[in-house]
């Protein structure tokens, strides 16, 4: 039976354009998944980037854009094959009424 998946938060209750926590030594393989929740129409872009000098200047390379859109919640995720020593999301744009965003790493 193969293992199970550990779901590692990235970002927690984002309300704001922001950037999540640094996960250093992520492994080769895993997956990247957002949502946003609040009431009525929401929206929120969240990037998420990987970095093999600890994210010097604060800049990363873009691994992905997921772009969620929906009425009271919206997710998306992605499957990423590719090793980097450090990865991290962040929101570059929330709206909507009490929109809040978490973002997590599976391993």
């Amino acid at each position: 039976m193969p293992d199970p998946v550990k779901s590692i938060p990235l970002l927690s209750k984002a309300t704001a354009v922001s950037t999540g926590r640094t996960i250093t030594e992520a492994p080769k393989q895993k997956t990247f998944d957002a949502v946003v929740q609040g009431t009525g129409a929401v929206t929120a872009t969240v990037v998420f980037e990987g970095s093999n000098n600890g994210f010097a200047g604060n800049v990363g390379t873009l691994l992905a854009t997921l772009n969620l859109s929906g009425t009271t919640s919206a997710a998306d995720g992605i499957y990423h094959d590719a090793p980097w020593s450090a990865v991290r999301a962040r929101v570059t744009a929330i709206s909507g009424a009490g929109a809040v965003v978490d973002a997590a790493m599976g391993v």
